[in-house]
């Protein structure tokens, strides 16, 4: 999911307490501190759900869910690049022990996270760049970007400092099998993910 940042406040609020309170005056919206700017999401449409919805069945079919390893949606990881930095992907597949690593705000220590997942909405830079450094900065070992817009389904591996040296860009009619260290095999056809993301308007 991807939106627009916005200006830090110009009171004595924290970006935490800025954050929270435009959380609780636009329900439905997600709210993150990525790179010092506040980033707000409007609540996802239909397919961007779909695409969500229709991931979970191969993470289950593999046997991630609900044994060392739980596969989850709009989970806080904490992120290293500020001091009140934490970004909320769509999908998550997290260690079973991961509530025991809570920092704060409702965010979990990143070195839980084996995979993260965004979904691109209307701002997908944010999904396609800005969200590339800091989960690489957090070291979370895979990040998957389904992309709407240009219909292509990315997987980017082997984090480094700004950015992953692995990124790998896959296309309708191709299989993809993740890496075995999220905890299993798991292959995902890209044509009915990306089929499973299109708008359908009458």
């Amino acid at each position: 999911m991807s939106a627009a940042s916005v200006e830090q406040p110009h009171d004595d609020r924290s970006l935490t307490a800025e954050a929270n309170r435009l959380r609780d005056r636009n329900p439905g919206y997600r709210v993150e501190i990525i790179g010092g700017q506040l980033v707000v999401t409007p609540s996802a449409d239909f397919a961007h759900a779909r695409v969500l919805s229709r991931l979970k069945t191969p993470f289950a079919a593999a046997g991630l869910a609900g044994g060392e390893t739980e596969v989850l949606e709009a989970v806080g990881v904490w992120l290293p690049t500020g001091t009140e930095d934490y970004a909320i992907p769509d999908l998550v597949v997290v260690d079973a022990d991961a509530e025991e690593h809570h920092i704060e705000n409702n965010c979990y220590d990143p070195l839980v996270f084996r995979l993260v997942l965004e979904v691109t909405s209307s701002n997908y830079q944010t999904d396609l760049r800005t969200k590339v450094a800091a989960y690489a900065d957090a070291k979370i070992p895979v990040y998957v970007i389904v992309d709407r817009k240009h219909q292509r389904l990315h997987v980017l591996t082997d984090p480094e400092a700004g950015g992953y040296a692995n990124h790998q860009v896959h296309a309708p009619g191709q299989a993809v099998t993740l890496p075995d260290s999220i905890g299993a095999k798991v292959s995902l056809d890209v044509a009915a993910i990306l089929e499973a993301g299109r708008a359908r308007t009458d």
